[in-house]
């Protein structure tokens, strides 16, 4: 009870109100607490340009989706794979959602360990999904995962930033090779497969660019695309920002970056800043105030302190 009590004043302070806490609360509740009382076990990692950029929110009919942040542009096409039962290659999605950045957060965090593109994914993965829920995940679940891992294994990738005026490029697949027709046990539940291979070119960005995420931030955020997409940009901007001075975000920079899918700036706020305040919750070190017109970012330490950082930019 006293830890309840503890972390209800911590999600109080930051504007939360409730009475018997949802799943999601308890969630936060518990991550507050553990990141204000121990240091991290077990770190996370993102690509940079996947913190500073993003995936899509829901699933679209597009095929085609753009994502730019001053100077890094992220494009990603949807791609096709090969039925074996048809004998003919058929369009996959966009990856989206949560999901999609879980997965994402998994396979890097899993490269940067252990120093391969080879990931095993067939125990690693089943874990992953089953510390972000708590429980062993059921068949949907598993699905769902299933579906934004086919749908990252196929789709192209394009990464770029502009320095002095030249453009640096690299054009990969996240995913290189995998299975994409995840095998059956007898009983019909769905297996992952054993291993997945990550491009080589994408591979190599990411063991030079990695920004490292406390895990029990990630578990404690991932109901939300928005509330990741925060934690982690903050996480690779705020300790750039220069110890003398601030840095303002304005509001239409934030809505180009993290609101897409909302044409009313207000609306936008409105839901950016409950998606902040989750946030704020598991990263308490982020100096960071909304104003009438934007967000004024300070420095602030990393949820990873500099001496665990590798390779991070």
């Amino acid at each position: 009870m006293s830890k309840m009590v503890r972390a209800g004043d911590l999600l109080s302070q930051q504007g939360f109100s409730f009475s018997e806490p949802s799943p999601i609360q308890t969630r936060l509740i518990e991550g507050a607490v553990d990141i204000r009382s121990n240091p991290p076990d077990d770190i996370s990692y993102q690509h940079s340009v996947l913190c500073q950029t993003s995936l899509p929110y829901r699933h679209t009919e597009a095929r085609r989706w753009e994502k730019r942040n001053g100077r890094v542009m992220l494009e990603i096409e949807a791609g096709r794979a090969y039925h074996p039962e048809k004998e003919e290659f058929f369009d996959l999605p966009l990856p989206f959602g949560p999901k999609a950045r879980l997965i994402l957060i998994h396979l890097n965090s899993e490269a940067v360990r252990t120093q391969s593109k080879v990931i095993e994914v067939e125990d690693s993965l089943t874990a992953f999904v089953r510390l972000l829920g708590g429980r062993e995940p059921n068949g949907r679940e598993i699905t769902r995962f299933k579906d934004q891992l086919s749908a990252l294994s196929a789709a192209h990738i394009r990464m770029a930033t502009a320095v002095e005026g030249r453009a640096f490029q690299v054009n990969t697949n996240i995913v290189h090779k995998f299975d994409l027709w995840f095998p059956k046990d007898q009983n019909q539940r769905i297996l992952w497969p054993s291993t997945v291979e990550l491009g080589t070119d994408y591979f190599d960005t990411l063991i030079n660019h990695a920004v490292p995420l406390d895990q029990r931030a990630v578990c404690a955020l991932s109901h939300s695309s928005m509330a990741l997409d925060i934690y982690q940009w903050l996480a690779q901007r705020l300790y750039r920002v220069p110890k003398s001075d601030s840095r303002l975000v304005p509001w239409v920079n934030l809505q180009q970056q993290f609101g897409a899918d909302y044409e009313r700036i207000r609306k936008f706020r409105e839901v950016f800043l409950n998606a902040l305040r989750e946030v704020l919750t598991q990263y308490p070190s982020a100096a960071v105030v909304p104003s009438d017109e934007g967000l004024i970012l300070k420095n602030s330490t990393p949820p990873i302190r500099p001496a665990r950082l590798i390779a991070g930019v």
